[in-house]
């Protein structure tokens, strides 16, 4: 069992990617299953932004125990990013056209705002992004939303949660060693949240464009009236909006000055998870 969270580990995604998707994965729901499609089209450049902006600074990390962290923290967001891209393999096998998003949103992101932003502003960017993933990796865990998701995607998802719970705490620890200035803190969460609210929306309507008629098309391919063979649907009452279950909870917890990650009290959600799958 994991004991502790400066223990971390980088693991292999136990996923069968082999196994293939549905191109409905999440309920037979074209809208529910763009909505996950659309962050994940963000995590691999995002999770290699992360590792960048707590590089930067890791040298300047004396404590063994936030070092080991950190060097935990490059493994596991580094496995993220590959298997992330195994699954865009999958999305362009059901025909989606993400190769284009993804371009544009690189050279946005990374070649633009990132080159003009501070190392410490990055590192603060990276530690608010954090805060959100952990907050959608809870959801994910305890709410039951990938419960009628396709195996491949509920596999890559969960053990993707569970680890982002565990390495909540390591860039906002290497940020307050940096700089604890709070007004850093809260121009790295402004910027986090406008950017990430901006190109998640992007890539949802770039994914639900492709789920429109097409003139010639025959039969009800690209109709999101029908999506999916699945005749389960998510019921209403497991959804949260992404504005009232990310953002605004977000919001409303890092701008307390005295917050830090691990106030949420989740880690045992990640660790049931985990030795649920196998890994100790």
């Amino acid at each position: 069992m994991i004991t502790d969270p400066s223990s971390l580990t980088p693991r292999k995604p136990p996923v069968a990617f082999e196994q293939g998707l549905t191109r409905h994965w999440l309920g037979g729901q074209a809208l529910p299953t763009h909505v996950a499609n659309a962050i994940n089209l963000l995590f691999p450049a995002g999770e290699r932004f992360f590792i960048r902006s707590v590089a930067r600074y890791a040298d300047r990390v004396e404590d063994p125990a936030l070092r080991a962290q950190v060097r935990a923290f490059f493994g596991q967001e580094g496995h993220h990013a590959k298997a992330h891209e195994r699954f865009f393999d999958l999305l362009r096998g059901q025909g989606y056209e993400i190769d284009r998003f993804l371009r544009a949103y690189e050279r946005v992101a990374y070649d633009g705002i990132e080159r003009v932003c501070s190392p410490a502003l990055r590192l603060s960017v990276t530690a608010a992004l954090e805060h959100y993933t952990a907050i959608m990796a809870e959801d994910a865990l305890q709410a039951g939303t990938l419960d009628l998701a396709h195996p491949t995607a509920r596999a890559l998802l969960l053990w993707h949660a569970a680890e982002e719970i565990e390495h909540k705490t390591v860039a906002f620890d290497v940020l307050k060693l940096v700089n604890p200035s709070y007004a850093l803190r809260i121009v790295g969460f402004a910027l986090a949240t406008v950017t990430l609210s901006m190109f998640w929306l992007a890539a949802l309507l770039v994914l639900l464009a492709q789920e429109l008629p097409r003139r010639g098309d025959r039969g009800d391919r690209g109709s999101c009236g029908s999506c999916g063979s699945s005749t389960e649907r998510l019921p209403l009452t497991r959804h949260r909006s992404v504005l009232k279950g990310v953002f605004l909870r977000g919001i409303r917890e890092y701008l307390r000055r005295d917050f830090h990650p691990s106030q949420n009290d989740n880690l045992h959600l990640a660790r049931a998870y985990l030795a649920g799958i196998g890994f100790s």
